[in-house]
């Protein structure tokens, strides 16, 4: 009874940050993470997210309108992105007191804030080139300590001035590419093995009937309402994250 009630418990988180990933286009690490830290080990629940985020974000890039170019535009930012998960590979082992975690929440309410205040950040064409590999190589120091991609790569990919589309696009790129390089550190930290493989792969199937669900939201609704949702999403991302650590 108890193995059903935990089934059913990882069922329920999938199909909710599933559900939450399709409406603003991320999310699915964040409350899958979180919650599911309840009843195991971080680095645990980071290797049952592998499958989910791997075919999730598979989807949300290949419906997006121009894979060709953002990978264009992004490739120093995803190279950055591996290099900072390899190089911090055991820090979400490690952590203990929960504090990667109560930044990154902290962090994530302050620029959900300021998005919600419309102020625009804006990065110039001519940093790319030089300030991407720089927020890869962040984001994957933090991915590697919390097993979370939100930052600093999302404040970093919405004020690149995309689309609503482009920018959905952009985060499953983003996001693929993190969990391919946490996956091959949690390989080497004996967190991810065939067993734990399985159990990801079943946890697959809530996580596209959530994804399916919110998608179906966000095609309907319009850009402007698309932004407040987006925001709205990281502030409560972030609260969550910071009630959690705290708590």
């Amino acid at each position: 009874m108890e193995n059903l009630h935990l089934i059913l418990f990882i069922a329920a988180t999938f199909l909710l940050a599933g559900f939450v990933k399709g409406v603003i286009g991320l999310g699915l690490p964040t409350i899958a993470v979180g919650i599911l830290g309840v009843v195991m080990a971080p680095a645990q629940a980071a290797a049952l997210l592998v499958v989910p985020n791997l075919v999730t974000n598979g989807w949300q890039i290949a419906t997006g309108p121009g894979l060709k170019a953002i990978l264009l535009r992004l490739w120093p930012m995803l190279m950055g992105i591996c290099i900072g998960t390899w190089a911090g590979a055991g820090l979400l082992q490690q952590q203990k007191d929960g504090s990667a975690t109560l930044w990154l929440g902290i962090a994530l309410v302050l620029y959900a804030l300021v998005g919600l205040k419309a102020a625009k950040l804006r990065v110039p064409t001519h940093t790319e080139r030089w300030l991407g590999p720089v927020i890869g190589i962040a984001t994957g120091v933090a991915t590697a300590a919390t097993g979370v991609f939100v930052l600093p790569a999302v404040p970093y990919l919405q004020a690149l001035g995309l689309d609503k589309d482009e920018l959905i696009q952009a985060l499953g790129i983003s996001f693929i590419v993190s969990t391919l390089a946490l996956s091959i550190g949690l390989v080497g930290a004996g967190a991810l093995n065939m067993g734990v493989a399985w159990h990801s792969l079943l946890a697959l199937v809530p996580a596209l009937a959530g994804q399916a669900a919110g998608t179906a939201i966000r095609a309907r609704i319009s850009a402007a309402t698309f932004k407040i949702c987006f925001f709205a999403g990281l502030l409560a991302l972030g609260s969550y994250l910071v009630i959690r650590a705290l708590g």
